[in-house]
């Protein structure tokens, strides 16, 4: 079963993800550009970015499990109280 998403669903999520990408660019630049006297990116600078972002993906990766996790608890146990658990078929 396919699901189908609106074209003005599609939009807010595109919109959602600029605004993610660039707060987590933002944020990886300030913590790592620090010198501007040259056109060239420096080492170290290019390190601290890459790793400020694979550390963004990693939390983002891990806090989609934990959600993903709570949901099938929550489903679980709403199952549970219904009655719908552990009742042969």
């Amino acid at each position: 079963m396919a699901v189908q998403v609106s074209e003005s669903e599609q939009i807010k999520q595109f919109k959602e993800f600029l605004g993610t990408y660039n707060k987590v660019t933002e944020n990886c630049f300030m913590d790592c550009v620090k010198d501007f006297t040259s056109r060239d990116v420096k080492p170290d600078e290019s390190s601290c970015s890459e790793s400020c972002l694979q550390k963004y993906l990693k939390m983002t990766q891990r806090i989609s499990m934990r959600f993903q996790e709570y949901h099938i608890q929550q489903n679980e146990a709403l199952a549970a109280k219904a009655g719908l658990l552990g009742q042969p078929r």
